[in-house]
């Protein structure tokens, strides 16, 4: 099962039988609001804070999920997922109103692929029938807690990204319909010192590097095994920095087999600077778009990258340099499986 050093592979292969995929009004007038489950026209959903709201989006994403399968409620064995929050109350405390066991995650970004390659290594052992694995973030509660409350208007840079407001959960099978997880390649944490929180794309791009390179190499598989290789929030700067340290590593990438979840959820014209951030930015980007172009039969095999920039207002305080990561899980449909 192991490979390599770092790098499972799934011989049971475990299925994606069902997602749910939630987002707000900003994501509902971006480029993809037909891949989404549900759209909120409001910030607030009706709650009292933001936190609130976000807690709101996940419990929303797991109930579709399990409502979009043909198991019950009680038959999930475990809930794996995370948020950006302090002590991820948001996910915490969707979990209370679950009432399923509960493993919390923090990876910031990174959490969807962390969460489901933790998924697929239970069900492909064993260790469970199905799971419950997903991520959210909320564009108003993260600003508030890393940089400034968006009541005070502060003017950001280029090459500032736009936190996506949603939540997005994948129900993991031993088996049933659905594309199926067959490895996954866990992140290792990438230093280069840049301290700059206004510039998560730049400060992630190495520790991308880092895992896909890692991912091909103990795989033993070229980079045109896939038909995507996606990362979760690079934005413009990430992935044109990670693009150009793959290739000159020798790692045979172009600019059509790599996307960035950051760069597919919202159109031309939102102003979103870079791109798009936030734990729910590949959560609802590959259970939404990426996952019904593979139920179309659009796309084969894909390498999701989600990447995290590991940092906290306090280590930010302490003028700190910005730990990263990134989790790669490979998902694949069709008769080709390997």
């Amino acid at each position: 099962m192991l490979t390599g050093h770092r790098t499972w592979i799934f011989k049971n292969k475990p299925a994606i039988i069902s997602t749910g995929t939630v987002g707000g009004p900003f994501e509902a007038n971006g480029n993809i609001p037909n891949d989404f489950d549900l759209l909120h026209d409001d910030m607030w959903l009706k709650q009292s804070t933001f936190e609130k709201a976000q807690q709101t989006m996940m419990e929303e994403a797991t109930q579709i999920a399990i409502k979009n399968s043909l198991i019950e409620k009680e038959q999930v064995n475990f809930f794996i997922s995370g948020d950006l929050i302090n002590q991820i109350t948001p996910t915490s405390f969707t979990a209370k109103t679950l009432d399923i066991p509960y493993f919390g995650l923090f990876s910031a970004c990174a959490t969807s692929m962390e969460s489901l390659a933790l998924s697929a290594f239970l069900v492909n052992s064993n260790g469970a029938d199905y799971i419950l694995s997903g991520s959210s973030s909320h564009n108003a509660a993260t600003e508030k807690q890393f940089r400034y409350p968006t009541e005070y208007g502060g003017q950001k840079p280029p090459t500032a990204q736009w936190t996506v407001t949603g939540a997005g959960c994948a129900l993991v099978a031993k088996e049933g319909d659905g594309p199926r997880i067959t490895s996954a390649t866990i992140g290792k944490i990438v230093d280069m010192g840049m301290t700059d929180p206004f510039n998560m794309g730049g400060a992630m791009a190495p520790a991308a590097v880092d895992t896909i390179e890692t991912h091909l190499r103990e795989r033993d598989v070229d980079p045109s095994y896939y038909d995507l290789i996606i990362t979760g929030d690079l934005g413009h700067i990430g992935r044109e920095v990670t693009i150009d340290l793959l290739q000159k590593r020798n790692v045979a990438v172009t600019e059509e087999n790599v996307k960035d979840c950051g760069l597919t959820i919202y159109r031309e014209g939102q102003p979103v600077l870079a791109g798009a951030s936030g734990a729910a930015c590949s959560a609802v980007v590959v259970y939404g778009h990426f996952l019904n172009l593979m139920k179309q039969q659009k796309l084969n095999r894909i390498l999701v990258v989600a990447t995290g920039a590991l940092h906290s207002p306090l280590s930010m305080q302490q003028s700190d340099s910005i730990p990263c990561i990134a989790h790669a899980v490979s998902i694949e449909s069709g008769s080709d499986l390997q």
